[in-house]
């Protein structure tokens, strides 16, 4: 019995010349270490708008809604229990990233913990059908290369990029007659498919 006393009191002397071993976080602000999972945050610059965070988000934490022509993403940081799938699946890397905050309380409504960004989409030139968010599209065609000139809809969305294609839009048609330089225009699947049909 003599040893733990001992130990103990060697403990306490310790404490009071070196100070407490906890941190001094109200006093103050606690640093996280590096690979903390924190606050996650969506960088609008590098985010495509694929949706790849909304399907792999196992909290539902993630909204994604496409409301005309723009594709709506918004995460809800009262419901996010920051595992880091979003961040793990992000196809660029960056789109979407934990940081080091944590400190999420508030006096205020649950609204203020969300962030939202908007995606434009790129648009059939035929029916006028929303066909995937423009930087997901230009995401694909930088990061495949020179392999983008054997599809149509990167051609162009490349050579818009550059300003070496007319930036028209064609009015949609309710009954489109397909020719053969239909085929290079920004069209959705479905229409290429009858493009290359009838053409």
């Amino acid at each position: 019995m003599k040893y733990p006393k001992l130990r103990e009191l060697r403990e306490a002397i310790r404490a009071l010349i070196r100070g407490p071993y906890t941190s001094k976080f109200p006093h103050q602000p606690h640093k996280p270490f590096e690979r903390f999972r924190g606050r996650s945050e969506f960088h609008e610059k590098d985010c495509v708008g694929c949706s790849a965070c909304f399907n792999v988000c196992p909290a539902r934490a993630i909204e994604m809604s496409d409301v005309g022509r723009k594709r709506v993403l918004t995460v809800r940081w009262d419901l996010c229990i920051f595992c880091g799938q979003c961040q793990a699946n992000c196809i660029t890397g960056k789109g979407i990233m934990l940081s080091n905050d944590f400190e999420l309380s508030t006096t205020g409504q649950r609204n203020e913990l969300r962030q939202t960004i908007e995606k434009e989409f790129a648009v059939c030139d035929s029916c006028g059908d929303n066909i995937v968010p423009l930087d997901h599209i230009l995401w694909v065609a930088k990061k495949i290369g020179p392999l983008c000139f054997s599809n149509p809809s990167l051609i162009v969305f490349y050579l818009r990029t550059m300003d070496l294609s007319a930036k028209e839009k064609f009015p949609p048609k309710e009954e489109f007659e397909f020719n053969r330089p239909d085929r290079i225009k920004i069209l959705c699947p479905r229409c290429r498919r009858e493009a290359v049909i009838k053409s």
